[in-house]
């Protein structure tokens, strides 16, 4: 049976209609004003990018604009408040560029979001601390979150970041441990944000390396419990974290948002049956020819989906992404993963449907919890978009009761 939340849109566009309710979501934890994120959708024409870039860029500026006259006034919450917002319309701005005649514009709306991402920062009291993570022959990006200033040893939550989400989207998670007394760390690992853009640094499925640097950065500081440390993993990082509790057992738990088993799934859902057979065959310059002449029609919002989603992965063909992206798949470590897990699984998961459930069935326990969000309870859609409430509700309460030895 429909429920009435299915039939609220806001644009035609898949694209554009999923963003708008990510940003509509964001508001609960101050990333968005609804009348912002709204009044900025009525001047968006539906399904045309350029539109898409131009109004959020320019209601981003805008909000910049009021941070700034804040700051400069000595106004310190406002000016806090409006540099979270702008970062998160900036960001938003970026996703539609590879469906415009000049893509290069991401790096630097995406700089301009993070100047702005950090001005909220060093106003966050305590602020929110800028890091760097020792990471192979370099450092990760990161970003750590006290609960007080008071030096005081407490949990603390590791929140994962997916394939494209800004660091902005991490501070909904982050925001909801500050508020129950843990910690927080999130950080830019290969493929996403500083580490893509600045240092050129792509995918890797093999997560418990990027994980492991994690945990031993948290493990010297003094307001970490090491025995309570925590990973929640949003998006394509449902696969990643539990990837990376199946190596490290200094996890205490774990919760994957949602459960994803098979990465490679929701690239190759759509393929006709003659293109997956080249893949299997390992026919990967027959298989570019075939998608370079696809190409041709395929509609606007599959090329850009395409050209967007490939970049993180760093390979100089489409066919490459392709045959890397089947090494994103649980089914050989799954049985190594013995920590509490939660995993939640929304109704109309779009990315990969049926996943949650595969990845709960397949865990050998003895802990691990799966949990239905429903469109009934507007919890609806990939990664529970407009449920922010209810989903760290379920989470941290779960997390509570793991970690309260």
């Amino acid at each position: 049976m429909a429920h009435r939340h299915d039939r609220f849109r806001v644009f035609k566009n898949d694209q554009f209609d999923f963003e708008t309710r990510i940003t509509l979501g964001s508001a609960y934890y101050g990333a968005a004003d609804v009348g912002e994120v709204l009044s900025t959708a009525a001047r968006v024409d539906d399904g045309d990018y350029e539109s898409w870039f131009r109004e959020w860029t320019a209601t981003g500026e805008r909000v910049r604009g009021i941070a700034e006259e804040a700051a400069q006034g000595g106004h310190h919450v406002s000016a806090r408040e409006a540099y979270l917002r702008s970062a998160n319309y900036l960001f938003e701005a970026t996703g539609s560029l590879d469906g415009t005649k000049d893509p290069d514009r991401l790096v630097p709306t995406w700089r301009a979001h993070r100047d702005c991402w950090e001005e909220f920062c060093s106003r966050w009291d305590p602020p929110i601390e800028k890091v760097a993570i020792p990471y192979e022959d370099t450092e990760l990006e990161g970003f750590m979150f006290l609960a007080d200033g008071s030096g005081e040893t407490r949990p603390t939550l590791i929140v994962n970041n997916g394939s494209d989400g800004p660091v902005t989207s991490t501070w909904l998670t982050a925001a909801a441990a500050l508020r129950r007394g843990y910690n927080a760390i999130t950080f830019d690992g290969p493929g996403q944000g500083q580490a893509l853009w600045e240092q050129e640094i792509p995918f890797r499925p093999d997560w418990e390396a990027v994980i492991g640097p994690v945990i031993d950065f948290l493990e010297g500081r003094g307001e970490v419990d090491a025995a309570k440390i925590a990973i929640y993993g949003v998006s394509q990082a449902g696969f990643w974290v539990p990837r990376a509790a199946a190596f490290d057992d200094r996890l205490a738990a774990a919760v994957a948002d949602p459960g994803v088993m098979d990465v490679s799934t929701s690239w190759t859902a759509h393929l006709p049956k003659s293109m997956k057979k080249l893949l299997e065959e390992g026919d990967v310059e027959k298989f570019d020819k075939q998608m370079d002449f696809g190409k041709h029609f395929m509609g606007r919002a599959a090329r850009q989906t395409l050209a967007f989603r490939a970049k993180p992965y760093g390979k100089d063909s489409v066919g490459a992404v392709f045959e890397e992206v089947e090494k994103y798949n649980l089914r050989d470590v799954v049985d190594r993963i013995t920590l509490p897990i939660l995993i939640t699984s929304p109704d109309g998961e779009q990315f990969w449907p049926g996943q949650s459930q595969e990845l709960y069935d397949a865990l050998p326990g003895p802990d691990k919890t799966i949990v239905k969000f429903s469109a009934a309870e507007g919890a609806n859609w990939h990664c529970e978009p407009m449920a922010r409430s209810l989903l760290d509700q379920r989470m941290f309460d779960w997390l509570d009761e793991r970690l309260a030895g």
